[in-house]
């Protein structure tokens, strides 16, 4: 009881007092729904700041994976939770494509409330360090010898590394079989037990290759990294495909602003920890923090702006069709 008195004390030493004098919040555990499996980044990236968080707000946080649908199922859990806080989710840009070409049972824009931009995944094309395929041109030309016949891993139809895929396969001519999984810990798991020929997926592998047991052939971002020299980007291959995957929290519609601020105010500072960039660093990944106000904004512009790109993947129709 005193430690949980000296917790609740250090987190109001922190947070501003207005906002202490607006709300309760909270008054019991918050559970934390991830939206890719255990173990993997963005699992890794959440109970990293939960653990900071927790001790901010005086009370548990659990992480809880709900891995599933494309990463969709996560936000989900929101829809009949309690607008008070205590039920929170990681959202990626799937929850966003989705509804552009399939029936859900969500609005993105509707049902939730954005509390705080996190981190943005960095995707690469990568093969088992034994694989004979040494460069991407190597594995475009067995796509093109043997349409079909190599397997691409990915987390799920319609993701980012499916568009990338897709992106490959129409500027090379060069034909693969996707195969989904839930997360990046299974298509990492499947590539390395020799089940699949190569990966298009956020950098889940980038401590493997550090190790030597990954290759990766080719980086989908807009520039080189320093990170893994001498590595292209596709872009540099004439292939434009970047891969674009933010991720961040959302709580359930309805959870008053005076609870959003609070969280996001506690995110924020376990973001601003000087541990939290040498993990991102650790996946290739940025820090892409939004405000609450700012990631509804990008959502918003995002759900409109990403319709087309659907559209010329053969994945979504044209308005009124």
């Amino acid at each position: 009881m005193k430690r949980r008195t000296l917790l609740i004390a250090a987190a109001a030493a922190v947070l501003p007092a207005p906002l202490r004098a607006q709300t309760r919040f909270p008054q019991r555990a918050i559970t934390l729904y991830g939206a890719l499996p255990a173990g993997g980044i963005m699992d890794i990236h959440l109970r990293f700041l939960a653990e900071r968080v927790q001790k901010l707000l005086g009370q548990p946080i659990t992480v809880d994976p709900k891995p599933g649908a494309g990463a969709t199922l996560a936000p989900t859990f929101l829809l009949n939770a309690a607008p008070d806080g205590h039920a929170l989710a990681a959202m990626t840009v799937n929850s966003l494509r989705y509804p552009h070409y399939q029936q859900t049972n969500y609005h993105p824009l509707k049902d939730w409330e954005y509390v705080i931009g996190l981190s943005n995944f960095t995707f690469a094309v990568a093969v088992k360090a034994d694989a004979p395929h040494k460069t991407i041109e190597d594995l475009i030309a067995a796509g093109k010898a043997n349409p079909g016949k190599l397997t691409s891993g990915s987390t799920g139809h319609g993701g980012t590394g499916h568009l990338i895929l897709l992106d490959i396969e129409k500027a090379s001519g060069a034909k693969f079989t996707q195969v989904p999984f839930k997360g990046g810990p299974d298509a990492v798991a499947a590539l390395l037990g020799g089940h699949i020929d190569f990966i298009t997926d956020g950098a889940q592998f980038a401590p493997l290759a550090d190790e030597g047991r990954v290759r990766i052939l080719a980086l989908a971002t807009e520039q080189p990294t320093d990170r893994f020299k001498g590595v292209p980007t596709l872009r540099e291959k004439g292939i434009d495909a970047v891969g674009w995957s933010p991720y961040g929290i959302l709580a359930p519609r309805g959870t008053p602003a005076s609870v959003i601020k609070l969280l996001h105010d506690a995110f924020k500072q376990a973001m601003d920890d000087p541990e939290h960039a040498p993990l991102l660093h650790k996946f290739i990944q940025p820090v892409w923090y939004k405000s609450s106000a700012e990631y509804r904004a990008w959502a918003e512009k995002y759900f409109i702006d990403i319709r087309p790109t659907l559209v010329r993947a053969g994945l979504a129709k044209e308005q009124g069709q």
